[in-house]
């Protein structure tokens, strides 16, 4: 086991009195907890006093003022309060005169029959044998079956398709008219006609306007069906002279297609004819 040390001579081998001695000599130099408490309080005292006269030392800082804006010169003229200078009157009338005028709109396009066809003519190819009709109402019995209902258009479309037939050659004793009541009764007469087989052709004649209601859809299309049910049923060719019209004053351009009902008939007669002298060869 080594010796104690001891802390006074700097020896080991120290007794216990040294070893007091030595303990003495080391509190010696620290300071007691009075002395730190009175040193504590110094310090703050010290802070406190420093702290207090600088606050009493600064001195007040000036506010400055903004500086206010220049007033404007009065040579200068202040563009914001300047009213807006209106356009010189010849400029504004250039611009109107430069303007594209509104185009015109036909009001009602479909007054106008033309717009109903396209333009150009049938053609066909050559080197093809061709059976065609004309026309032609030679030695030619017709029956215009006509509907009585919107008479002031019917009257016009029969006056026109019997000029028509007559113009053909077709004798006025040769043409039987049936007035029938409406369109919707088109289609029974025109089929009575033609089963007589006295007819080479039916010319069927009416005129409905649409209303209110659905009632010109059930007409037109039961007439316009009907009359291609007789045609079919009984071989004898049946025209559509039937106008089917979205207002009454429509009726003025399209007079004329009594006489296209007629033309129609006897050209589809006479194809009819041909045919059966072919057949017959």
């Amino acid at each position: 086991m080594s010796e104690p040390y001891d802390r006074t001579s700097g020896e080991r081998g120290a007794t216990p009195d040294s070893i007091e001695n030595a303990r003495e000599n080391v509190l010696d130099g620290w300071p007691s907890s009075e002395d730190v408490s009175r040193f504590i309080d110094e310090r703050r005292s010290e802070r406190e006093t420093a702290l207090f006269s600088s606050v009493q030392d600064d001195e007040p800082v000036a506010v400055t003022e903004p500086e206010a804006d220049p007033e404007p010169e009065a040579d200068e003229p202040d563009l914001a309060s300047e009213p807006a200078l209106a356009p010189e009157p010849e400029a504004v009338a250039e611009t109107d005169a430069e303007e594209d005028p509104a185009p015109l709109v036909d009001p009602d396009p479909i007054v106008h029959a033309s717009s109903e066809h396209a333009p150009g003519e049938f053609a066909i190819p050559p080197g093809y044998s061709v059976l065609e009709g004309a026309a032609n109402g030679a030695r030619r019995a017709v029956g215009v079956v006509v509907s009585r209902f919107n008479g002031d258009v019917t009257s016009r479309l029969l006056a026109n398709a019997l000029d028509e037939l007559e113009a053909a050659g077709v004798a006025s004793d040769a043409i039987t008219v049936m007035p029938v009541p409406g369109a919707f009764e088109l289609p029974i007469g025109a089929m009575a006609l033609a089963k007589t087989r006295r007819y080479a052709c039916i010319v069927a004649l009416g005129c409905v306007i649409r209303g209110d209601t659905p009632h010109f859809d059930y007409v037109a299309a039961e007439a316009a069906s009907g009359l291609q049910l007789a045609a079919l049923e009984t071989g004898v060719p049946v025209s559509f002279g039937v106008l089917t019209l979205e207002r009454a004053d429509q009726a003025d351009a399209r007079v004329d297609k009594g006489a296209e009902a007629a033309r129609t008939a006897l050209e589809m007669a006479d194809l009819f004819a041909h045919l059966r002298a072919a057949a017959a060869r």
